[in-house]
């Protein structure tokens, strides 16, 4: 069987992990990415084709050359408050590139179609945890976007020898145990990188977006998923898809909701230095509470987590910081 899997995307903090665990697991990632925002150096378990998934004359090469089993479909813009100030950026790469992409796709006679999508397609949940089944109400254009590529993929499938898993991220966190990869964002806007810049001394304060919520604290509370266990459920996806499993949505998180201070509290003990805050208002879009039900991913992909709570998965990005792990 032909074990070669097209991986958009794959320079990027997540994918790169992923390509990572695909080559452990005997597959031969091919990344495309065109270095925007992925890092060259993060390209270690396979060949590089520098380029857009806009690019329909490179994607078709290269989809001509290497015939994959899958396609993993990372790249796009995904930066919620970006995607409210630049909402064209992220209908153009995430919308346009993506249709693009499926049309090239099946076209070269892809079977199956791995999509990062995103909770942000859930909006303001009706109820918690979230399942699969939650209306989508998206409050950002990024969650939008990734909605109307979930619709897309379903009217493709249908007309289309084209099968699909849609990955439901919650929020990856931590770093590679082998110190092979880290997240480097730029800028990094992300919570955990951002709280352990600030004990660390490397930004001056943390800024806080909202203390008056609606939650037990009066922050977000997000589910945190290390970035290991998110990559080895789209090796579980890829292994569902060609094993015969049905066209699936699925979310892929902890099933914990955890809030900001207590990611501060947690980085704080494990570094032994204080994160110093500032509280700024909230910012448009953002939803109380997101945390996942994750039954779905444990009955029908196998998945489960390894990382069991906040301060294992917090301990594997510190060193990266300059801390040792308590």
């Amino acid at each position: 069987m032909n074990k070669t899997v097209i991986v958009t995307g794959g320079a990027g903090f997540i994918g790169s992990h992923t390509c990572k665990r695909l080559a452990l697991r005997g597959y031969h990632p091919v990344v495309v990415d065109n270095l925007i925002t992925g890092h060259k150096n993060n390209v270690r378990w396979g060949p590089l084709v520098e380029g857009d998934i806009g690019d329909k004359s490179l994607i078709s090469k290269t989809l001509d050359v290497y015939k994959p089993l899958a396609v993993i479909h990372f790249a796009g813009s995904a930066y919620v408050g970006e995607s409210v100030a630049k909402p064209e950026k992220y209908y153009l790469n995430n919308v346009v590139g993506s249709l693009q992409l499926l049309e090239c796709c099946v076209n070269a006679g892809v079977k199956n179609f791995i999509f990062s999508s995103s909770c942000a397609t859930y909006g303001i949940p009706e109820k918690l945890p979230i399942d699969e089944n939650c209306p989508q109400y998206p409050t950002n254009p990024y969650g939008r976007t990734k909605l109307i590529i979930e619709h897309a993929l379903e009217d493709f499938s249908r007309v289309h020898d084209l099968h699909f898993v849609t990955l439901r991220y919650f929020n990856a966190a931590g770093a590679d145990l082998d110190s092979e990869l880290v997240e480097q964002h730029d800028p990094e806007t992300h919570l955990i990188p951002r709280a352990l810049l600030a004990a660390a001394g490397h930004i001056p304060v943390l800024k806080v977006f909202g203390s008056d919520y609606n939650t037990k604290d009066g922050t977000c509370i997000r589910d945190y998923i290390h970035v290991c266990d998110l990559a080895n459920g789209h090796i579980s996806a890829l292994e569902y898809l060609t094993s015969g499993g049905k066209n699936l949505a699925v979310n892929l998180g902890s099933g914990r909701g955890i809030s900001v201070k207590q990611i501060l509290q947690a980085v704080e003990t494990i570094t032994g230095c204080k994160v110093p805050v500032s509280i700024a208002k909230r910012r448009y879009g953002d939803p109380p509470e997101l945390y996942a039900n994750t039954k779905l991913a444990n009955s029908l992909l196998g998945f489960k987590t390894k990382y069991s709570n906040i301060e294992s998965i917090i301990g594997t990005a510190a060193p990266n910081f300059g801390f040792g792990v308590r």
